[in-house]
């Protein structure tokens, strides 16, 4: 009971401190002749945004598109980043305990030398010593007949889709529900017979194979759901396709290699703290070192792998506010920035900044546990 009360009197303290807390930033910006309150989202933004992933105009968005904007491009960054870095860092974290010493040294080197370079510098390194190196949009570098690279990005066939492209993203839909019923059929199976079905091989031919033959039957009926507008290179200039800015590059290839080289360290710590019976129990019972790798080891180390992964994932999302320094426009450069100097709402942008972070971070947490309770070991 004594407990209850001291809690009582310690959240009612916070409290009255929070509330006197507001009450003199409200009556100092009131001195200070600063409006308040976030009706200034409604208002025109009169500025413009080179990247978006949805529609911006200057003269008719207002400061809360500029907001969405913001908060599009980051939350792309950070999907595009962790699923990129999560990749490289598995890979690299394996190669860390391979038998091969070439392998072993390259991927003890990458961790060593990029872990402990600090980010900024690896970002303003792909921006301006690489990225800005590269030649003039009319001497572009070619990829190929279709992709193009040059000081303003990278340059991609972008796909158009017509009316019928619905039937092709369903088609995706029902590929991977599919692919997971029949992961789950196979769990099954081989729990009751041993057998092992081709989970692999089906999932591909589902994600994959439906897409394509529904794209196959509607060219058949005449029907074209998805163009591509090809980047052609004119005499000073490159029109059509699509165009990957050298901000958005740097950013994304930035986080994704600084990030891998903590991932891989997570990586081999969580297969070491498998017990090395169980790789020669796999071995004992005929299984390759690959398959002992993917159906032994790593399924128990991702017990240890995961809670450490999800504060990798915290930490890329998170330092994507670094975009700021190389001219992406991300959530802290358009709103914190931008909107903040236009509008002079600093209580109201920062909060809402705060949130913002506060609220990817959480989500972030939740699901990564989750998963972490699927994969965690069960006690009798």
């Amino acid at each position: 009971m004594r407990g209850a009360a001291y809690q009582i009197l310690l959240l009612v303290a916070v409290g009255g401190v929070a509330w006197i807390a507001l009450g003199n930033a409200a009556e100092n910006l009131r001195n200070a002749r600063v409006a308040s309150g976030f009706g200034f989202l409604g208002n025109t933004a009169g500025f413009d945004v080179n990247q978006t992933v949805i529609p911006f105009a200057a003269a008719t968005s207002t400061y809360g598109t500029a907001f969405l904007v913001g908060l599009t491009n980051t939350l792309m960054v950070a999907a595009i980043g962790i699923v990129l870095a999560t990749i490289l860092g598995f890979a690299v974290g394996v190669a860390r305990l391979s038998p091969n010493w070439i392998v072993r040294t390259l991927a003890t080197v990458y961790v060593e030398v990029l872990r402990n370079i600090p980010l900024l510098l690896q970002l303003l390194f792909w921006y301006v010593a690489v990225l800005a190196s590269l030649p003039a949009a009319r001497d572009s570098y070619a990829l190929g007949t279709a992709v193009f690279l040059n000081q303003r990005g990278l340059y991609l066939p972008k796909p158009l889709l017509a009316a019928d492209a619905w039937a092709l993203p369903l088609a995706l839909v029902v590929g991977i529900v599919g692919t997971l019923a029949f992961r789950a059929h196979a769990k099954r199976e081989q729990a009751r017979t041993g057998r092992r079905l081709p989970v692999l091989a089906v999932g591909l031919a589902l994600v994959l194979g439906l897409p394509l033959l529904t794209y196959g039957v509607l060219a058949l009926m005449g029907i074209a759901p998805v163009a591509l507008d090809f980047p052609v290179k004119g005499t000073f200039n490159l029109r059509g396709g699509m165009q990957l800015y050298p901000e958005f590059v740097a950013l994304v290839v930035g986080l994704t290699v600084y990030t891998a080289a903590f991932i891989a360290e997570v990586v081999r710590a969580g297969i070491q703290a498998v017990n090395k019976g169980q790789t020669e129990a796999a071995r004992a019972l005929g299984l390759q070192p690959a398959p002992t790798m993917r159906l032994v080891v790593i399924p128990q180390a991702m017990r240890v792998i995961v809670p450490p992964l999800t504060s990798q994932f915290l930490n890329l999302t998170k330092n994507s506010s670094l975009a700021v320094a190389i001219g992406y426009p991300d959530l802290v450069q358009v709103f914190m920035g931008t909107v903040l100097n236009q509008t002079g709402q600093a209580v109201e942008v920062v909060a809402i900044t705060m949130a913002v972070y506060l609220t990817i971070s959480l989500v972030t947490a939740f699901a990564m546990n989750l998963y972490n309770r699927r994969v965690a070991l069960i006690e009798r």
